[in-house]
Order: structure tokens, then sequence, then C-alpha cells
């Protein structure tokens, strides 16, 4: 099950009023961020939409996709399986509280370079 998608933007603030005004008739809201670096939107059931700067993408590449799934050992399954079939790491299984208090992930670049993710957070179950 897909949890999120990040879109790699050229103009932040541009795409942040767009997406706003586009997803107001489909009832989506903003949701969280950080000023210069990224905006959550918030499509219900815990999905999220996220755009990103360009600029600022650190780890993140033009596209991003995280992956939710059941448990913790499934995240490090994906990660085994993912770099046997010629992934590349990009952040090995382990806990990230700056997203919540509970997530769990990991992160492979796929052969064309996109980041995806295996994620688990116990309240997203």
């Amino acid at each position: 099950m897909i949890d999120h998608v990040t879109l790699s933007v050229s103009d932040l603030e541009r795409s942040k009023k767009f997406y706003e005004e586009a997803f107001g008739p489909l009832g989506y809201k903003l949701a969280f961020g950080e000023p210069g670096k990224f905006w959550a939107f918030d499509l219900g059931k815990g999905f999220l939409f996220e755009i990103c700067s360009a600029k600022a993408k650190g780890a993140l590449t033009s596209f991003h996709i995280a992956f939710r799934v059941p448990s913790q050992q499934k995240v490090h399954e994906f990660y085994e399986a993912a770099l046997l079939a010629g992934a590349k790491d990009n952040g090995a299984p382990g806990p990230r509280p700056q997203y919540t208090e509970n997530y769990y992930a990991c992160f492979v670049h796929d052969p064309d370079g996109h980041n995806i993710e295996a994620m688990f957070d116990n309240w997203a179950v």
C-alpha cells in the first residue's frame, strides 16, 4: 500500500499555492512542512502527497514513494531483497523519530536512482 509520494518542484511556494487551491474542492489540506524544504498534504486515511524543493532536496530525489508495510520485519525483508536485486542503500532499516514517534523505515535507490522507501508506523496500520 502506498503511504506517501513526494515530487520535486522548481518553485516550492508557487507549487504549495497551486496544490492548496487545486486540492480545495477535494477536501485535501496542508498538513505540515518546512518552509523552503517541503510541504505535505493530507489526503485522508493517513495518506500524504508531498512536494519538496528541487533546490533543497538533500536525500530526496525528483521522485520518492513510500510503501506502507505491516511490520518492522517487513521493512528489513524489503531492504534485503531490494539490495539483492541491485538497489543502492540510501538508509538502512531503523527508527525515524524525526517523522513520528513510532516511524520505522528504510530507503534504497532503484536502478534509475529513485528514492524508494518501505515504512512501518504503528498509528498507520
